[in-house]
């Protein structure tokens, strides 16, 4: 059995404001989507990062993100792979902002893996 994901940042920050939206970040989308055990969750990491870079979403949502990859077992190796793979698709530039992020997380060492 895997760890149970729990978020609590919807209710945080828009608990009052935003409850509805609060409820599905949290429940639904880390809730729900997060725990289902049909993929594990270092796929679900590599997924999200790729959905994010493909967007353009190059700020602390991918930062998280990227922390969270690499929390689950993605290697510096593998995420260098990763963008390099998904710039040919989504685009060269948003792989260069995400490099400057995944340089921040995994930091800058060659012999990590």
């Amino acid at each position: 059995m895997t760890k149970k994901i729990v978020q609590t940042a919807g209710r945080e920050a828009l608990g009052e404001f935003a409850p509805a939206f609060a409820h599905y970040n949290d429940d639904v989308l880390f809730g729900e989507n997060w725990n289902d055990e049909d993929l594990d969750v270092k796929t679900k990491c590599i997924i999200t990062v790729v959905s994010l870079m493909s967007q353009g979403i190059t700020d602390s949502a991918l930062k998280f993100h990227l922390m969270n990859a690499k929390n689950n077992g993605v290697t510096r190796r593998e995420i260098a792979a990763i963008v390099t793979h998904t710039a040919f698709y989504a685009g060269w530039p948003k792989a260069w902002a995400v490099f400057a992020l995944a340089k921040e997380v995994w930091g800058e060492e060659t012999n990590q893996e």
